[in-house]
């Protein structure tokens, strides 16, 4: 990605994102029978942190959830309220139109044939935009399944950002696409700025993280998973690749995370999690209130970190993007001097 389409901005800034889906579980293969979206009134738990730190997360929501007239109403009240942002996610094997099998190649949307990618973003954007009466312009790729079609279909549809990428990270072992080599800080995807990327945190720590790029292979080859090659490299301290998420993520392995990528002068950090993990027995990483507790303290002393030792501020993808615009207009837009 050539320099003069990133963006940055002075001070380290971070975000939420909340995949907003419903519950299955995740040791059996994808369904669409699965469409309960029970959990989404448990997300009031996290507004009992986010209150405190004036942060107002970005619910990117799926078809499931868009269709369900309780859970539209819990996160409509939280827009009116100023404390939500709506997007939208893409689940195919439980979006409209149910045309493709079911299984884990075309759960990568981008594997689908390229008209019925463009049905099922354009009957989800519309289903968002009936439920919420207004039109997403944030989408998030459900299991990040952005692909080569992806990104037309988006611009057409008038989306501003993209938000599916998670850089440093292959998901080709399982018929998705490969990340590896991408930016980890937001950049406009083609020269004409008209949709912007705003990436997953995702990044290597340790002594050999300059080499972690390098190296990534290592984390996403099946030899060396089977090897457990990653986790003998975090264990030394060597090598450990993470991402800024209290789903399986450490808050010591978040913090450093932070830390490090402020130290390299990244400014934009995306701190990201499912819905369902709020209810306790729908993910792995929540199976109790308990869990549930631990979960919320994650967040919060991340946050907190952020704010306190890093100097960091809160924002919102939508603010993100406003910043990219007024950058382009303070610098000028290098694609028409090109």
């Amino acid at each position: 990605m050539s320099a003069d389409r990133s963006v940055s901005t002075d001070r380290p800034q971070l975000f939420v994102v909340v995949d907003t889906e419903e519950e299955f579980d995740w040791s059996r293969p994808v369904s669409r029978t699965n469409v309960s979206t029970g959990s989404i009134a448990a997300q009031s738990a996290a507004h009992d942190v986010y209150d405190r730190f004036g942060l107002v997360p970005t619910y990117v929501v799926d078809y499931p959830v868009a269709t369900d007239p309780a859970a539209v109403e819990f996160l409509a009240a939280l827009r009116r309220q100023g404390k939500a942002e709506i997007g939208a996610h893409l689940h195919p094997w439980v979006s409209s139109p149910h045309v493709e099998e079911v299984n884990p190649l075309n759960s990568y949307h981008c594997n689908l044939p390229p008209a019925l990618e463009r049905a099922k973003i354009e009957t989800l954007t519309a289903t968002i935009e009936g439920a919420f009466g207004e039109r997403p312009t944030i989408f998030k790729a459900g299991r990040h399944g952005f692909g080569p079609t992806t990104q037309q279909v988006l611009v057409d549809l008038g989306y501003e950002v993209d938000c599916s990428i998670v850089p440093h990270v292959s998901f080709a072992a399982d018929g998705g696409p490969d990340f590896r080599g991408k930016p980890d800080q937001p950049y406009w995807l083609d020269r004409r700025r008209r949709l912007l990327e705003v990436p997953v945190t995702s990044g290597y720590t340790g002594l050999l993280a300059p080499l972690g790029p390098r190296l990534g292979r290592w984390f996403d080859h099946p030899g060396a998973q089977r090897l457990r090659l990653p986790g003998l490299l975090a264990r030394t301290g060597l090598l450990e690749r993470a991402r800024l998420t209290p789903e399986g993520m450490s808050v010591l392995e978040q913090c450093r995370l932070l830390r490090q990528l402020v130290a390299r002068g990244a400014t934009s950090f995306y701190l990201v999690y499912h819905s369902p993990s709020l209810a306790p027995g729908h993910t792995p990483y929540v199976r109790s209130e308990s869990d549930r507790d631990a979960f919320l303290a994650n967040i919060a002393e991340v946050l907190t970190y952020f704010r306190d030792a890093l100097g960091g501020r809160f924002t919102t993808i939508r603010q993100v993007y406003r910043q990219a615009l007024d950058r382009l207009l303070r610098e000028g837009d290098p694609a028409e001097a090109a």
